[in-house]
C-alpha cells in the first residue's frame, strides 16, 4: 500500500456495522466471492443481455479474471481507484467485477459527463486509472481523458475499450482480455472497506463523491431489490439508467452478485429500444426514471399487443406523479413502485402491495422505511433535534446502505453527516401515522418569489394530470423585480398546444394558489437528460434565458 492511497473513513459506529453481520442483514462477503458463489450454483445461466447477445456466468467469470489478471499486471491492487467510463453493456460489468476481484474501488461515471468533470472526479478520488469507450455515439471519451494526464500525478493509465482508433500512448483493453487468467488469486478484501464510488450531481459546486462498502451495496442495496422478488426467483433487470450512476448500483452489486440474476442491457436509451427489450428478453424488473417511461408510455399509445407483464417497474431518480404510474400500471400490467433514494445514502419505497403508488396533496408517497436497508427519521433542519409524525423536516437516514464517507470532502461530511452517522438528505418530508414516508420537496429546490416560496415539486405534481401535457419540469428563473420567477417547460402530448392560461387554469381546479401558479413557460419536443438519466434542469434555464417565452399577463 502506497503512503499517498486515498484514505476512507467509515462514519458509522463499527459496532452496528457488526450488528448487520451478526445478524445476516449483510452477507459478509466481498463483491467478486459473491459473484463466484453465484457462478458455482448456477455455471450457464444468463449473466448478461446486450447488444452483442446472451453471457453466461462461467464465461463472464473467464472473461473478468482475464482482465483483473491484465489489470494486476499494469500495478493496479488493492485499495487503489480506477475510474470507469463506459455504456451499458457487457464491458462495463466485466470492468466492475474485475475491480472487485482485485480489492480495488470502481470509480463509475456515465457516458456524455465530460472531460472536466472526470478530470474532478479523477483528481480527487487519486485515481490511479480509467477505462473510458474508444468510440461511443458522438464521444471519445478515451481520447478526451488522455489528454489529462500531465495534470493527474496520480492517473497512470488511460485504457481503452470498444471499437473505434485508440489514442496514441493509452492501454487496450482487447489485450488486457487477453491475458492468461491460470495463476489469478483474487483479493479478500474486507466486506466492510469501499467497493465502489458513487457520484451525485446535487447541490454543491463540484460533484459529490460517495464511498460504498461491499456489505452496504450487497447487503442494504441488495435488501432493496429483495423485497421486491416475490418468489426469490433470481431476477431479470432491464436497466434503462446507466449502470454508472447511483440508481445504476444495483446492477452488478446487487442484481448479479447478491441475487445472481440477469442484467439486460441498453446501450443508448431510447423509447423505442426500451420497449424492444421488454418483448424480446420478458425481464421481471425494469428499472429507470419517470421521465423514460413517459416516452415509452407515447410510444405504446394507439398499439393493441402489450409488452409481456414483468412483476415490477420500479422508478427513481425524481418524483413520480400518479397520473404516470397509473398510465404504467395499465400498459405494463404490472405494480409500479415508487423509489425514493440518492447516491447520499437514502432508500424507501412503495413495494409491490399496490398497483399504483397513492399520492397525496401534500407530497410524494415513498412506502415504508425498511431497517434492513435504511431506518429514517424526520429532524429540524435548524437544531437537528427529531420530529414527531406528521411534521414537515429534514429527511434523515442510516442503516445497512449507509455509506463510508464522502471522498476527500471532510467538510460535506461535516454538513450532510450526524456524528453518530445519520445520513441529512437534504429532502423534505414527514411521516405519517402509519409510519409511512411522504417526500414534500428540496430544502434547496425552493424558488423564492418576492419573499413567498415555491416548491417546484409540488406545481410538476398537479402539471402531469393536465391532459395536454406529457412531461414537465419547473424551474426558477431570475427576475429584476421578483427576485425568482416559476418557469414550466413542458412537453405536450402529441398534437396538443398547451398555453399559460390553461395551465393556470387546470392549477386553480386543482386547488394550487394562484401566486404558485407557473409565469414563464417554454415548450420542449423532449425534456433534456443528464447522463445519469435524469431531467437536466441546468440545460433547461440555460434554454429558458435564450429563448422567446410564454408569459403570465
Amino acid at each position: 500500500m502506497t503512503a499517498d492511497r486515498l484514505v476512507l473513513h467509515d462514519l458509522l459506529p463499527a459496532e452496528l456495522r457488526r450488528s448487520w453481520v451478526v445478524d445476516g442483514t449483510c452477507p459478509d462477503l466481498d463483491l467478486y466471492s459473491l459473484f463466484r458463489a453465484r457462478q458455482i450454483a448456477d455455471l450457464h445461466r444468463t449473466a448478461v443481455i446486450d447488444a452483442k447477445g446472451k453471457l453466461c456466468y462461467t464465461a463472464l467469470d473467464r472473461k473478468v479474471r482475464c482482465l483483473a489478471t491484465g489489470l494486476r499486471e499494469l500495478g493496479i491492487g488493492p485499495g487503489d481507484v480506477v475510474g470507469v467510463q463506459l455504456p451499458n453493456n457487457r464491458t462495463a460489468v466485466i470492468a466492475d467485477l474485475a475491480l472487485a476481484a482485485l480489492g480495488a474501488i470502481a470509480l463509475p461515471f456515465p457516458v456524455g459527463r465530460g472531460v472536466l468533470e472526470a478530470e474532478c472526479l479523477l483528481r480527487r478520488a487519486e485515481a490511479v486509472a480509467v477505462i473510458a469507450a474508444t468510440e461511443h455515439r458522438e464521444f471519445r471519451h478515451a481520447a478526451d481523458l488522455s489528454t489529462l494526464a500531465g495534470s493527474l500525478p496520480a492517473l497512470r493509465h488511460v485504457i481503452a475499450a470498444g471499437p473505434g482508433t485508440a489514442p496514441e500512448g493509452t492501454v487496450l483493453l482487447s489485450g488486457l482480455l487477453r491475458s492468461d487468467p491460470s495463476g489469478f488469486v483474487p483479493a479478500r478484501p474486507d466486506p466492510d472497506s469501499a467497493a465502489r464510488i458513487l457520484v451525485s450531481s446535487g447541490s454543491e459546486a463540484e460533484p459529490k463523491m460517495i464511498a460504498y462498502s461491499h456489505n452496504a451495496l450487497a447487503g442494504g442495496r441488495g435488501n432493496f431489490l429483495a423485497s421486491l422478488i416475490p418468489d426469490r426467483t433470481p431476477p431479470s433487470c432491464l436497466f434503462l439508467v446507466p449502470l454508472a450512476s447511483a440508481f445504476g448500483s444495483n446492477g452488478t452489486a446487487v442484481t448479479l452478485a447478491r441475487h445472481g440474476g440477469t442484467l439486460v442491457l441498453l446501450d443508448h436509451f431510447t423509447a423505442e429500444a426500451a420497449i424492444e427489450a421488454v418483448r424480446a428478453h420478458r425481464p421481471t424488473h425494469i428499472l429507470g426514471v419517470p421521465t423514460m417511461v413517459r416516452m415509452m408510455l407515447e410510444r405504446l399509445e394507439g398499439t393493441d399487443e402489450k409488452p409481456p407483464a414483468p412483476t415490477a417497474l420500479v422508478l427513481g431518480g425524481a418524483p413520480l406523479d400518479e397520473t404516470t404510474a397509473a398510465a404504467a400500471a395499465e400498459a405494463f400490467g404490472c405494480a409500479v413502485v415508487n423509489l425514493y433514494g440518492s447516491a447520499d445514502g437514502v432508500n424507501c419505497h412503495t413495494g409491490l402491495g399496490r398497483t399504483v403508488p397513492p399520492t397525496d396533496g401534500t407530497g410524494v408517497v415513498a412506502g415504508h422505511p425498511d431497517p434492513r436497508v435504511a431506518e429514517i427519521r424526520i429532524a429540524d433542519p435548524q437544531t437537528h433535534e427529531p420530529l414527531p409524525d406528521g411534521a414537515v423536516g429534514e429527511i434523515i437516514s442510516r442503516g445497512p446502505m449507509t455509506p463510508l464517507c464522502y471522498v476527500g470532502a471532510p467538510d460535506l461530511d461535516a454538513r450532510y453527516r450526524t456524528p453518530d452517522g445519520w445520513v441529512r438528505t437534504g429532502d423534505l418530508g414527514y411521516l405519517d401515522s402509519d409510519s409511512v414516508l411522504h417526500v414534500v420537496g428540496r430544502l434547496k429546490d425552493i424558488v423564492i418569489r418576492g419573499g413567498s416560496n415555491i416548491s417546484p415539486a409540488e406545481v410538476e405534481r398537479e402539471l402531469t394530470a393536465h391532459p395536454q401535457i406529457r412531461d414537465v419540469a419547473c424551474v426558477g428563473i431570475p427576475d429584476p423585480l421578483m427576485g425568482e420567477r416559476l418557469a414550466a417547460c413542458v412537453v405536450p402530448r402529441a398534437g396538443m398546444h398547451p398555453t399559460l392560461a390553461s395551465l393556470g387554469e387546470h392549477l386553480t381546479k386543482r386547488g394550487l394558489e394562484r401566486r404558485k401558479h407557473p409565469e414563464r413557460l417554454l415548450l420542449v419536443a423532449e425534456l433534456p437528460l443528464t447522463a445519469a438519466g435524469k431531467p437536466d434542469r441546468a440545460a433547461l434555464r440555460e434554454r429558458l434565458t435564450e429563448a422567446p417565452l410564454a408569459q403570465a399577463g
